[in-house]
């Protein structure tokens, strides 16, 4: 079967002007074009167009997913494999949410009682599984297992107000890195505050405080492109000004 801009794009629920910018930027060709000048998508099309939009439901970048893609070794099947080995994980995630929710609506009425650590669990659990789908298996390449597991055990036993605190400190240091990144001064007062802060924010994961790794975390925040769209989404350069700091503030030379 074949498929004009406007019918693809109204069948997959994307606009037509976004298939005409995936035609642009060389991750989805038409088919052909008619004597008419219009765009006409096939089969193949189609299939392409589906695996993109599972690549970008997992928050994964166009220039990515081209290189994915066309790639010669790149198996679809394979890849779709893994998507619904994501989309599961992405189930329970869920599932242990809504759990969550039931369980609290019951306590809120009297039918149960739930502890406070209960009413994190599935926060939790899905800020764990979600560490390391995206982030496991280079941390543990780099850091072995028993560090991870032993920074998952803290998060997971973390109390309601521990896990308050952690995630506050998450925020005020982003935000105490974005007016230090604006001074241009990773050894100044306010960019050694927000490396203390990491310190701080790191050791409840950790357990305890090691300097190299320090350094050597916030030296990946920069080589790994994940870690660096992370901080640089408001600031370009954020990322590297973090990674200088907690340098100055470890003692640790590049």
């Amino acid at each position: 079967m074949e498929y004009t801009v406007q019918k693809l794009a109204h069948m997959a629920g994307v606009s037509a002007r976004t298939l005409r910018y995936y035609d642009e930027i060389g991750i989805l060709k038409p088919a052909k074009i008619n004597s008419s000048g219009y765009r006409i998508y096939g089969q193949n099309e189609v299939d392409r167009l589906q695996l993109i939009l599972f690549y970008r439901e997992f928050g994964i970048k166009l220039e990515n997913i081209r290189e994915i893609i066309t790639s010669p070794d790149f198996d679809r099947v394979k890849a779709l494999r893994e998507h619904r080995k994501k989309l599961l994980e992405k189930r329970i995630e869920l599932d242990l949410l809504i759990s969550n929710v039931e369980n609290t609506i019951k306590s809120m009425e009297g039918r149960i009682v739930m502890s406070d650590r209960e009413k994190f669990e599935g926060f939790k659990k899905k800020l764990i599984d979600g560490n390391e789908r995206k982030y496991g298996e280079e941390i543990r390449k780099k850091y072995g297992d028993e560090i991870v597991d032993k920074a998952n055990s803290n998060l997971k036993n973390m109390t309601p107000e521990e896990y308050e605190e952690v995630t506050g400190l998450e925020n005020e240091i982003l935000e105490t890195l974005s007016k230090a990144y604006k001074t241009g001064n990773p050894a100044g007062e306010l960019a050694q505050r927000a490396a203390s802060l990491h310190a701080k924010w790191i050791s409840f994961y950790w357990g305890n405080y090691n300097k190299e790794a320090h350094a050597g975390i916030a030296k990946m925040y920069v080589e790994d492109e994940r870690f660096k769209a992370y901080y640089d989404k408001k600031q370009p350069g954020t990322a590297e000004f973090l990674r200088d700091a907690v340098l100055v503030y470890t003692g640790i030379k590049k």
